[in-house]
């Protein structure tokens, strides 16, 4: 586990976008961000970019990046996304099983009349 996750084959951007603007909550250069981050060096050049030009972090000549106000407000922001996606994602699983079991209980009450008929060997 990686900062509270686990960290999925395949990251999507915001992910990745997240993992960089936590890196950096404190002033790191560029190295760091790219091994904290486990991106290739022309990645860590393009979500810098991206960053900067969104002005969710900011450098200061000297090679260091310092995550922005407004980043800091992006990482609220994405984390309340993932509570609720982890909350819907276990709304739309129950609302699965639910399903099935009034399918089951609809199309497949035959087996159950059939178990009640049948009860410890006596037919019913």
């Amino acid at each position: 586990m990686k900062n509270g996750r686990l960290m999925n084959k395949n990251r999507c951007s915001l992910d990745i976008a997240r993992e960089v603007l936590s890196i950096v909550s404190v002033k790191v250069r560029k190295t760091r961000i790219m091994y904290g981050a486990n991106l290739s060096f022309v990645q860590v050049e393009k979500y810098l970019s991206a960053l900067l030009g969104s002005g969710l972090l900011e450098h200061d000549g000297n090679f260091g990046y310092l995550i922005t106000e407004r980043g800091k407000e992006f990482l609220k922001l994405y984390k309340d996304y993932l509570e609720q996606s982890a909350s819907l994602k276990e709304k739309v699983e129950k609302n699965a099983v639910d399903r099935l079991r009034l399918e089951n209980m609809c199309f497949n009450n035959k087996s159950v009349v059939n178990q009640n008929r049948n009860f410890n060997g006596f037919s019913f």
